[in-house]
Parts: C-alpha cells; structure tokens; sequence
C-alpha cells in the first residue's frame, strides 16, 4: 500500500471535515486555504474522496463538500483506498507472477496485510483532538 503526498492531503482534509462536521457544505477554496495547497489539485482529491463515498458533494452558490458517512465508521484504509487503490506495498521485480514461492515476495505480502488490518482498525475521528 503507497502513500503519496495525495493521501497525505486527503487524511487531512476528511480529518479536519470530521472536526468540523457540521450539516453545511465546505467550499474546496476553504479547504485549500486551510492546507496551503491549490484549489484545483485539492479538487481532484476530494472527486476521488467523494466516488469513494467518503464525502459527498454539491454544486451551487452554496455547494462544497460534506461527509458523507458517519465520522466513527472512517478508517485510514478507507482513505488511503480511495486515493491509491488496491497497490500494494511492495512489487517483486524479480518474481512478477503471484503464485512466485519467492521469501521475500511472501514476507512482504505478509507485511502489507499487517499493515491494512492496523490501518482498518484506526479511525481517522481517533487522531482528533476536540
């Protein structure tokens, strides 16, 4: 599983959206604001975010981004998912096939299914400090 400056935002954002959550819509201009980063990079985030069905968003004068599912139930692999897909941690150069009996091919894919339990496991409402 990758993590790129893209999920680095996105955890961000759905964790600040959860410290704010209120019914009202937040503008992708706050957001950016609020993260230093443009508008429209932040944009294509929150589209990925939002076809994830993490967050949910409307057009209009008043249209911006809302959560779209219930605070407590979002997990940093939720995010993480939306962002990068189904990649993995580690890509075996020298053993492609997945049915390879390669060591290291096996550790590290023991390694990645550690790591997405514990990302499944924590919920990004857990890093809030309210």
């Amino acid at each position: 599983m990758k993590h790129t400056k893209a999920t680095d935002y996105a955890l961000h954002t759905v964790a600040y959206m959860i410290e704010h959550s209120t019914d009202e819509n937040i503008s992708v201009h706050v957001l950016a604001k609020q993260f230093n980063v443009s508008p429209t990079y932040l944009s294509k985030i929150l589209t990925q975010l939002s076809k994830a069905g993490i967050i949910g968003s409307t057009s209009g004068v008043k249209g911006g981004y809302v959560l779209n599912r219930n605070p407590q139930e979002i997990t940093f692999y939720d995010v993480i998912q939306a962002i990068e897909g189904n990649t993995s941690f580690f890509a075996c150069a020298v053993h492609e096939d997945k049915e390879s009996q390669c060591g290291i091919r096996r550790v590290m894919a023991q390694t990645n299914l550690l790591m997405e339990d514990f990302l499944r496991q924590n919920k990004l409402v857990d890093t809030i400090n309210k």
